[in-house]
């Protein structure tokens, strides 16, 4: 109890910004003036807040200001792509004090997490942050995961890795704690602790990478399922009449939404020659993006694939939000930006007229807080929301 009480005048603190006194955070918290008063005695003494100057409002002595020291702890998020790997180090508030990409080297799981190591350190290095202050370091990956074991199980867009011990194996090569999620969940998780939305936020976060994947956060957590792999949308159909799909439907998500379809498409409608000696990640993101650009060019074509492609994208969004009665869609991931004004502008009608609760309310559709590396900005999220956010979870006992 002491702990979780401790937790949640933490999250008051960070979540206002500006701070709070410690009258303020009795009435924040409901918890009792004396808790309070020693609870925060113990977050000066441990350097996660600090004293901030004081006010004076209404009678009596004035206040002293609260305020989170950003620089007291910071987390580690990399996102795992076939593409290219993403490293960020974040501070206590959830800023981005440095990034890095690098090439997804190749898709042997070894030679990915020694990538993943030094690209790790030389962050750390260049920041020069001490390491006793990282609270651990966060990993974003496709799924799906065996959260239990920490093991990588099969992603369908990295060849090779059959169950891969991705959470020890990066323990060993950095010396910290890892924690592993699955980079949609990442996402949710990210654009929670930036957004700063009520606490009864809930939303469906779509995530655009090399795959289609979705999340879940409702009452201001994200949602996990009970494997922890809830959001694998790739096998909905969302074009009875599209192309078949190795699970033997046609027109399902993976073969209809993902970048690589759209570039299939494009193909096929002429607007690019269909001569790709290969369709490896590389060489799909740069034909994919090459697509985009002319688009907002004006070239029609172009427009057109992606005029398609957002309206199987609202068959999916309305398929997700009647389902799961959320208040609010938010796009997000590594291709998001390219197809965000086309996405905008096309999707918010179509999924109004496909919802099911249109005569009760419109379902806002905005684009996340975070930008691109909201996979990565996640991955480090998770690692501060396991260490300081409350749960009331934390309280149930063992059995």
């Amino acid at each position: 109890m002491g702990d979780f009480n401790q937790s949640v005048t933490l999250e008051a603190i960070r979540r206002s910004g500006e701070g709070l006194s410690r009258i303020e955070l009795v009435d924040a918290t409901g918890l009792s003036a004396q808790t309070v008063t020693n609870i925060t005695r113990r977050l000066l003494d441990d350097g996660l807040i600090r004293e901030a100057g004081r006010t004076i409002n209404g009678p009596g002595k004035p206040r002293v200001t609260l305020r989170l020291v950003s620089e007291s702890r910071f987390s580690i998020g990399v996102h795992l792509d076939p593409a290219v790997m993403t490293f960020v180090l974040l501070d206590l508030s959830g800023t981005v004090v440095r990034r890095t990409t690098v090439r997804t080297p190749t898709k042997d799981p070894r030679r990915i997490v020694e990538a993943m190591g030094r690209t790790i350190d030389a962050l750390i290095a260049a920041a020069g942050v001490d390491r006793s202050r990282i609270a651990g370091v966060g990993v974003a990956a496709p799924g799906p995961l065996d959260a239990d074991k920490g093991t990588v199980i099969d992603p369908p867009k990295l060849l090779g890795w059959h169950r891969v011990p991705l959470r020890a194996a990066l323990a060993e090569a950095t010396g910290f704690a890892v924690t592993l999620e699955k980079d949609t969940t990442s996402a949710a998780v990210g654009e929670l602790w930036t957004h700063l939305e009520p606490s009864d936020d809930s939303f469906v976060f779509i995530y655009l990478g090399t795959g289609i994947g979705a999340a879940l956060a409702r009452d201001g957590e994200a949602v996990h399922g009970s494997t922890r792999n809830l959001g694998e949308v790739g096998h909905i159909v969302v074009d009875p009449d599209g192309p078949a799909c190795t699970c033997g439907s046609r027109g399902c998500v993976e073969v209809v939404c993902t970048p690589q379809a759209i570039v299939e498409q494009a193909e096929r409608a002429g607007v690019f020659p269909d001569d790709r000696e290969v369709s490896d990640a590389e060489a799909v993101e740069a034909r994919f993006t090459r697509l985009c650009e002319r688009a907002t060019e004006g070239d029609e074509p172009a427009a057109r694939v992606l005029r398609e492609a957002a309206e199987h994208m609202a068959v999916l969004t309305a398929v997700l939000t009647n389902m799961l009665d959320v208040d609010r869609v938010v796009f997000g991931g590594p291709f998001w930006s390219r197809l965000a004004d086309v996405y905008l502008k096309e999707i918010p009608g179509r999924l109004d007229r496909l919802s099911a609760t249109r005569a009760v309310r419109a379902i806002p559709v905005v684009g996340t807080v975070v930008g691109d590396d909201v996979g990565a900005v996640g991955a480090a999220c998770v690692v501060l929301d396991s260490v300081l956010s409350p749960r009331t979870a934390d309280l149930l006992l063992e059995r």
